[in-house]
């Protein structure tokens, strides 16, 4: 969205405001990422998608935070998140996009995972020598960690942005 000086007054009677205008769909300011439902199988390194219908089917990301971030648009995958696990980082029906060209492993930081043919968004935690899976929920006995080594842990991308309705 982009504002523009608005030439009457507003409703409510704010002088020298910006009227609101919507992005239209091939503006070039905007990159339009794919929604995606990932499609996995357990001990397959790769990953399949298959369109989101909701919402339109693609998430409108400014070029310039690309450009800032030196993210290659082609390389970046949106999803829904589902479940608990990552409250309150992250909520069911928030939307992560994903940069699947990162896949090197770093502490703390938030990736999707292909872990034992499921898709999961967690983050990686080194500890004794080893790579762990944990969920920012407190709730361990519910949300423990899991080891994250060889096939049936496989890093998809890391974890770029959020888009959430929470605040």
């Amino acid at each position: 969205m982009s504002g523009a000086p608005a030439n009457d007054a507003p409703p409510g009677g704010v002088t020298n405001a910006l009227r609101v205008v919507a992005a239209e769909g091939d503006d070039d300011g905007f990159v339009q990422i794919p929604m995606v439902k990932l499609r996995l199988s357990a001990g397959i390194t790769g990953y399949q998608t298959e369109p989101e219908k909701r919402d339109g089917g693609t998430l409108g990301m400014r070029r310039t935070w690309l450009e800032r971030n030196q993210y290659s648009p082609s390389h970046l995958i949106a999803i829904y998140v589902k479940g608990e696990s990552m409250e309150p980082s992250l909520y069911a029906g928030d939307i992560v996009v994903i940069n699947t060209l990162d896949t090197k492993p770093v502490d703390g930081a938030v990736y999707a995972f292909n872990y034992e043919g499921e898709a999961v968004v967690k983050r990686l935690a080194r500890d004794a020598g080893q790579w762990w899976l944990t969920s920012d929920n407190v709730d361990g006995r519910k949300y423990h960690r899991k080891l994250c080594q060889g096939g049936e842990c496989i890093v998809i991308g890391r974890v770029v942005r959020k888009e959430s309705d929470r605040i």
